[in-house]
């Protein structure tokens, strides 16, 4: 099985980091192929910046579809493009926000959300309406860390605040699971939930997983309705590699 993790940015450090998170989860026998956009932002922080990442992400949805990918993950936790995505694929494509907050309903009836910079809050809220999880998520949590921060490996100063926040999360929003709202904190799922003794659910690593059980039960990308592959049309300037054929 090969499964694409997508980066919608431009940092290589950062899909790296990802890309180890994804692999210490994958079952034997899954290929982690990660890869980032070749244009756009370093990082999304902002609805400029998700927009500006969108055609370097769908580029490489393109890429994988052609090379036969079982599956693609994008590893951004706005889920930037992700209908977009589903609409050019026919392999199932997973956005790391949906999936953790999807997981986190499975093992507790509400969880807040522990996130970067305040300026991802809004985006973090639109995806709670969006998949139907304003009633199971009870708080959205800045920690004023930057993505970019997040690059390399967390610094310790880092996850001393993002582990005070999460500690904040269970004491005063009544939860029983932490997502963590950043694919930059796929490092540091496992060593909090030993810490905090609760579930503790990464994106990145909870999208790899629902990955390979849509792809063992044989379920792709419906093309009907909603994702249903859209009609061709002339794209031109730089926009033309998007085109699609009749």
């Amino acid at each position: 099985m090969k499964i694409q993790l997508i980066n919608p940015n431009t940092t290589i450090a950062m899909t790296a980091k990802m890309a180890m998170a994804a692999r210490q989860v994958a079952s034997a026998g899954t290929q982690i192929l990660a890869v980032q956009s070749a244009t756009g932002p370093a990082s999304i922080e902002s609805a400029v910046d998700e927009a500006l990442a969108l055609p370097g992400l769908l580029a490489q949805i393109q890429a994988g579809e052609a090379a036969g990918v079982d599956a693609h993950v994008i590893a951004c936790f706005g889920d930037p493009g992700l209908r977009a995505a589903r609409e050019i694929a026919s392999a199932p494509v997973i956005g790391i926000a949906e999936a953790a907050m999807q997981l986190a309903c499975l093992v507790s009836a509400s969880f807040s959300v522990v996130t970067t910079l305040a300026s991802t809050v809004p985006t973090a809220r639109r995806l709670l309406q969006d998949y139907g999880m304003t009633g199971r998520c009870a708080r959205v949590r800045a920690t004023g860390i930057a993505v970019l921060e997040l690059e390399a490996n967390t610094s310790e100063l880092l996850r001393q605040k993002i582990g005070k926040e999460c500690r904040l999360a269970l004491a005063e929003d009544g939860v029983g699971a932490i997502v963590l709202g950043c694919a930059g904190m796929a490092d540091l799922c496992t060593e909090l939930t030993e810490e905090l003794g609760v579930p503790v659910i990464d994106g990145v690593t909870a999208a790899v997983k629902l990955a390979e059980a849509l792809v063992g039960l044989n379920l792709r990308t419906s093309k009907q309705g909603d994702y249903a592959r859209p009609g061709a049309k002339p794209y031109i300037g730089v926009m033309a590699q998007f085109a699609l054929a009749a």
